[in-house]
């Protein structure tokens, strides 16, 4: 057979979707990233596009970003544009579940199809270099003379920084409905209210700060984590007598209405990249802990993560 007929007929066939995986071509993924660039989200997102294409598991990524209420706005977005597209995926995370718990908004995540968990963080509150606070204990103690007076920046409302403030407002004995804090529609715009003394305090993932801290322009007071952080010289906050622990993960959707063979393809190229040294790399670059979890586990551990924020976010007076 002659090379240009062998090679119509191979697109003949990838057309009508009769190849062999291994001779398919791997797809071009169109990332929704549900956040302003700069922050957590955007991170993760970008960095996951980047290794599947190392990974050979994808052949482009085109990136969206469209921030606003926890994701909530790129989420419906996501959902309208994107119905039984099997290339479409999104960023998500803790955030979009406490942002879903706090605003309500139309669409929630059961419009759209778990695929997998990717990693998970611990936040690190930070001071700005300027502050006229030295530690968490200055902060606690203004926190009880005049709990408005203390600015707590970080991400939308329903954050894991936001329900953190709150934890340590309640565990302090202080009103957690009395918290001033000021939310965020990405990483970007809280860092850049904390290096400009805009904020009191501000909270975000490790990773976010990292740069800012090793240049002396933050100064990090606690983490959120049970026990320090590896290679990380920040006392946790139950060390200082705060009994607040709270993580944050992140993981990644599908588009509404895909079939499961779609889901699973999709799964199947999530997993390779995920074993892949650019997603390994990224990983240790950003101090992301691995936390894969894929399919119906995913989709359960959801559930139950949003039934144990809310409880906590009840408990603390959130809602």
């Amino acid at each position: 057979m002659r090379r240009d007929t062998f090679l119509k007929s191979l697109a003949a066939m990838a057309a009508a979707g009769v190849l062999p995986v291994s001779a398919q071509t791997a797809s071009a993924i169109k990332m929704m990233i549900p956040a302003n660039p700069g922050g957590g989200w955007d991170t993760t997102g970008r960095a996951l596009g980047k290794a599947m294409q190392d990974a050979g598991a994808a052949s482009s990524v085109s990136y969206d970003n469209k921030g606003g209420a926890a994701g909530a706005i790129g989420l419906a977005q996501f959902v309208n544009a994107s119905k039984g597209d099997p290339n479409a995926m999104m960023v998500m995370g803790a955030v979009m579940l406490g942002g879903i718990i706090t605003g309500k908004p139309p669409v929630g995540l059961d419009k759209v199809t778990p695929l997998a968990r990717l990693t998970s963080e611990y936040n690190v509150f930070v001071l700005p270099a300027n502050s006229p606070f030295k530690t968490m204990k200055d902060v606690i103690d203004q926190l009880k003379k005049d709990p408005g007076s203390v600015k707590w920046g970080g991400g939308s409302r329903g954050s894991t920084e936001h329900i953190a403030a709150a934890m340590i407002a309640r565990d302090v004995g202080v009103d957690p409905a009395k918290i001033n804090y000021v939310a965020f529609r990405g990483g970007g715009e809280a860092t850049a209210a904390i290096l400009g003394g805009n904020v009191t305090v501000g909270g975000s993932g490790y990773s976010e700060f990292a740069e800012y801290i090793a240049a002396g322009k933050m100064r990090p007071v606690g983490v959120t984590s049970g026990t320090r952080l590896k290679g990380v010289n920040v006392p946790t906050l139950k060390e200082q007598g705060i009994n607040v622990e709270i993580g944050n993960w992140r993981g990644v959707y599908g588009a509404p209405g895909i079939t499961p063979e779609q889901r699973k393809t999709l799964i199947d190229a999530l997993a390779k990249t995920f074993k892949h040294k650019a997603w390994q790399d990224a990983m240790e670059k950003n101090g992301w802990t691995p936390a894969w979890m894929a399919g119906d586990e995913f989709a359960n551990f959801v559930d139950a993560e949003f039934a144990s924020m809310r409880a906590t976010m009840a408990k603390s007076g959130m809602i």
